[in-house]
């Protein structure tokens, strides 16, 4: 291991999303505490006394769901986890993402690692060789309902444990079999309670709330910054982002994206020179840009918050707690991330309807010295016209995703799970609908370069000129039609790559900005 490799105590630290996503992509270390071994082995010695006394409880010498009043013997326990993880094994639809899987396990760990489930420190050891070794187990997409758990995605997750299922190893998908052959392994022999503490929990829709966390953040800093582009190619006024305005509605997303949209604008040419024009105001897509922007970043602040208190929280069942004391709960429930995954999935598709709106804005040719459909050779070129159609299928499909999947609950397991949060379609829906934001915004980001180009000689603040260079360097203007589809291939890249927030962080260090100002660690905050 690097010495410079940051280290991570699963059960001890505090995880994060932004810890969580270093930890999968190896730049931190995860490893179990001493700490937390201690507490692993206590509550797996009430486990084992609890199977010795007999005395009932629920998924240790029980069966499960609507078998829960039906005895095992001493004999079964074993047998009941691994059966389990094999009659659990349900899900359908494509696998979900390598990254996806390995934070699943990741989550998983630190959840186990807490000492309140009952799991063995082989089994929680072996599940790390599989973070450490990228091992990743690969997991169908469709089949959870969000509560006991994301019981059919965690099964699959985990299924290599005891020798089956599939896995991608260093991009090759295999089978357990063949892996750990190679790697010189055993399947593991699963102890009681172990098989359901494994698939009983939130991994599924927390790891997805991650990626969320990630993706939305760079969303909503990239759209900040091309709004302000668009400000300045179409001429629009700075006094919408005025401290004094928001310090009378001091809403923290709005005064955040409106102190953001100022600092890009500070000592502007191109404002300069329309300070004294006869335009009263701006459309609501320029002039609301704190407003709708600041709003969403309000809700991806919740989502953050609640996301925290998951990430370490014990969501398995039943819990031990001592000799004395094991609790059947519902913590397993996917609720709490349910409802603000789907308020993240709103505010992440209005992120994209106001940048559609600014596209249309940008079309119209009333702003002085910008043509129409931005392009002066227009009749025989159709110009930028047609890139809004994208982003209005794109918006149009994004509403379509924002119906609430929390508002839903199907009864399963013959009516003992009669009421399920449905969390793991909305963390997958949140994540469609921000792929769909990112294109957007790679169109607005093109139409944005183009109405700026139109300002020049002027320049406009130093951070924006070297935004706009950097596109530049990528897709150049347009001065007749050609297949647009390439531009916004490259557009795609520059938002999907969180370019545009490297070259704000580049800048303020080269000209040496002052601590705290707008965007100062912008993207680790999380």
């Amino acid at each position: 291991m690097s010495s410079s490799k940051k280290v991570f105590l699963f059960g001890e630290g505090y995880l994060t999303a932004g810890m969580a996503l270093s930890i999968a992509r190896g730049t931190t270390k995860g490893e179990i505490s001493t700490i937390a071994r201690k507490s692993i082995k206590s509550s797996c010695d009430v486990v084992a006394n609890i199977v010795e006394k007999g005395e009932p409880v629920y998924g240790i010498n029980t069966g499960f769901g609507p078998l829960c009043t039906t005895k095992i013997s001493k004999s079964e326990v074993k047998i009941l986890q691994t059966n389990i993880l094999k009659s659990h094994s349900v899900g359908v639809g494509p696998p979900i993402a390598t990254e996806i899987a390995k934070l699943m396990l990741i989550l998983k760990i630190h959840s186990l690692a807490k000492g309140y489930s009952g799991i063995a420190e082989t089994t929680l050891d072996r599940i790390l060789w599989h973070v450490d070794n990228n091992a990743v187990p690969i997991v169908p997409s469709q089949g959870s309902v969000g509560a006991s758990g994301d019981l059919a995605p965690l099964s699959h997750l985990f299924l290599p444990l005891i020798g089956l299922g599939k896995v991608n190893y260093k991009g090759e998908v295999m089978t357990t079999a063949e892996l750990l052959k190679n790697a010189e392994l055993q399947p593991l022999e699963l102890g009681p309670k172990e098989g359901l503490a494994l698939i009983n929990g939130t991994q599924f829709i927390a790891a997805h709330a991650v990626k969320v966390v990630e993706k939305m953040q760079a969303c909503l800093t990239q759209a900040d910054i091309i709004g302000a582009m668009m400000i300045e190619g179409l001429q629009g006024s700075v006094k919408p982002f005025f401290k004094e305005l928001h310090q009378l509605r001091p809403f923290k997303g709005n005064d955040h994206v409106a102190a953001n949209i100022r600092f890009l604008l500070k000592d502007s040419e191109i404002l300069m020179d329309h300070v004294n024009c006869e335009k009263v105001q701006d459309p609501y897509s320029l002039r609301c840009i704190p407003q709708v922007h600041g709003a969403s970043r309000n809700a991806w602040l919740h989502l953050k918050e609640l996301l925290e208190i998951e990430l370490n929280s014990v969501t398995d069942n039943p819990i031990i707690i001592d000799e004395e004391l094991t609790i059947s709960g519902g913590s397993f429930h996917g609720q709490p991330l349910a409802m603000v995954l789907d308020y993240a999935c709103l505010a992440a598709s209005e992120l994209g309807n106001i940048s559609d709106r600014r596209i249309y804005l940008a079309l119209e040719g009333n702003s002085p010295g910008v043509p129409k459909l931005l392009m002066e050779d227009t009749g025989i070129n159709s110009g930028y016209m047609i890139l809004q159609y994208t982003t209005a299928a794109l918006a149009s499909e994004n509403k379509g995703l924002c119906f609430p999947a929390s508002a839903d609950s199907i009864p399963t397991s013959l009516g003992q799970e009669d009421h399920v949060s449905m969390g793991s379609i909305s963390g997958r829906k949140a994540l469609q609908v921000l792929g769909n934001v990112e294109k957007i915004l790679a169109i607005e980001l093109l139409t944005a370069a183009q109405a700026f180009e139109f300002r020049k000689p002027m320049k406009s603040g130093i951070i924006l000129d070297e935004v706009h260079k950097e596109v530049r360097k990528k897709v150049a203007f347009a001065d007749k039609d050609r297949i647009f589809s390439d531009d916004i291939e490259k557009g795609i890249e520059l938002i999907e790559n969180k370019t545009l927030i490297r070259i704000v962080q580049k800048v303020m260090k080269q000209n040496k900005f002052l601590p705290n100002s707008p965007f100062e660690g912008e993207f680790e905050h999380f």
